[in-house]
């Protein structure tokens, strides 16, 4: 495997590469980032991987100077699945003056779900994605179902912007009791990593009343709310949605999408 830190580099390692699927981290990499390098044999001649934790997708207050930053053990997870080229920039490579444009996604896609609780997130999102872009020229680029809002945005910058990148989605990869596989679980402590999957089981229960014929979309949303509360849960949101828009579905519409995002105590999920 062939580490880069220049964007210079990188292109150089790229002109005879053939087609190019791209997967984009933040490292800390896990099974489910794994999957996702694995899945993108299937779409390019070279897959390079990128590791960059991005500063202008964390709000003030936010976890980025102490978000798990594990190189070592990446780089032998990536050259163990058979990745050709890792780009690992500095934040100098990456923004070498202040980053003064930037990708501004629809309120109604980005100011929603996890936007609502994250102001700008999208933005940052959407601006560093649409750079790595420009910088690896990908012809297929790959991203996992468990950040479905920012799967979706990215998907509709890349059809609104007519860019020629076939944007793929990656399963989530769940440990064995059904918790998603993420850099931040290694935030929780015993008891709570205990606790953490009582979020799938509850979206399991709305899946299967939905497919059971259940479009009262709106109670199954408060009664999974009012369960996860009575255990001690905080939940932002548990949102039945259209996967395409996630705007409110109609009754009869079968192209959904469960999604939710909880707080118990001081442990963080998202399904």
């Amino acid at each position: 495997m062939q580490i880069h830190d220049t964007i210079a580099g990188l292109r150089a390692a790229l002109k005879s590469a053939g087609r190019v699927a791209l997967v984009p981290t933040m490292g800390n990499l896990h099974a489910g980032h794994i999957a996702l390098m694995t899945q993108a044999r299937n779409h390019g001649d070279a897959v390079v991987a990128t590791i960059f934790v991005n500063r202008l997708q964390f709000r003030p207050g936010e976890d980025f100077e102490k978000y798990p930053r594990t190189f070592e053990a990446d780089c032998d997870k990536l050259a163990a699945a058979g990745v050709d080229h890792l780009f690992a920039p500095a934040e100098a490579e990456m923004y070498p003056q202040p980053q003064t444009y930037h990708v501004e996604p629809p309120p109604e896609q980005a100011d929603i779900l996890d936007g609502a609780f994250r102001p700008g997130h999208f933005r940052g999102v959407a601006t560093v994605v649409m750079k790595l872009f420009q910088i690896a020229q990908p012809d297929a680029a790959l991203f996992g179902k468990k950040d479905f809002q920012q799967l979706m945005v990215i998907r509709n910058m890349a059809r609104d912007f007519s860019l020629p990148i076939e944007i793929v989605a990656g399963e989530t990869v769940r440990a064995a009791d059904g918790l998603a596989l993420s850099s931040r679980n290694g935030y929780l402590t015993p008891a709570e990593r205990a606790e953490a999957p009582r979020l799938w089981r509850t979206l399991t229960k709305v899946v299967e009343a939905i497919r059971a014929g259940s479009r009262d979309f709106a109670g199954l949303e408060r009664q999974a709310s009012a369960e996860m509360a009575a255990h001690g849960w905080f939940p932002a949101y548990i949102a039945v949605r259209d996967k395409f828009n996630l705007q409110l579905p109609p009754a009869h519409d079968s192209g959904l999408v469960v999604l939710a995002a909880a707080k118990d105590r001081q442990c963080n999920a998202r399904c």
